[in-house]
């Protein structure tokens, strides 16, 4: 194996971080387009815990956490744009741990409220989604166009594929929500070229 295999879902936002990381980064990689409903045993018997994404790296080397994949694809090149030294600052790093953790918490509740029987309703996930984070991520982009500044860094690509979910399952209520900030900056992560190519369909 001469690149890197990654077992990958086109709208799992998880796997989107790890393509566009891989894509800035100008790692080639090899992608094999994972099933949810049929998983492929050879990605079961390397990553038993059956999510995506999923890197196979040359040596034999498996990677199963999107942020590992995105730390390991901006090494390879010495992160000589800063892409990643740039996302440690702690705002971004914060941001990036609730997104993750609070944040995707509520996410799943708002999207799939089929899936799960709790004391909050759809509206009150909606709600502590967005104070959890897209409050602070507002701030953090007033003044600047990305997390990164000026241009974009490891954060950015890291947080938008959830916060894209999440607008995306009532825009016009998301419209309503005083967040232009970060309006502003899905809106350009959605037209964005590196996105683009991440979306694009292998099979």
């Amino acid at each position: 194996m001469n690149k890197p295999l990654l077992y990958t879902y086109r709208r799992c936002p998880y796997a989107m971080r790890a393509r566009m990381a891989l894509l800035q980064a100008g790692v080639a990689y090899e992608p094999h387009e994972v099933s949810l409903k049929d998983k492929p045993a050879p990605m079961l018997v390397l990553s038993p815990k059956g999510t995506v994404p999923v890197l196979v790296l040359p040596s034999g080397e498996v990677l199963e956490q999107s942020l590992d994949i995105m730390r390991w694809a901006f090494a390879q090149t010495g992160d000589t744009a800063a892409w990643w030294s740039r996302a440690q600052t702690a705002v971004n790093q914060t941001l990036l741990a609730t997104c993750d953790g609070e944040f995707k918490h509520h996410l799943d509740r708002y999207k799939y409220p089929q899936r799960f029987s709790d004391a909050l309703g759809l509206e009150q996930h909606r709600a502590q989604a967005v104070v959890a984070l897209l409050e602070p991520l507002e701030t953090a982009l007033k003044g600047c166009a990305y997390l990164g500044g000026a241009s974009p860094c490891a954060a950015d690509i890291g947080i938008f594929p959830f916060v894209r979910q999440f607008a995306a399952i009532d825009p016009d209520g998301f419209k309503t929500l005083p967040l232009p900030a970060v309006r502003t900056w899905l809106a350009a992560w959605l037209v964005h070229p590196l996105f683009e190519t991440a979306m694009a369909k292998t099979q």
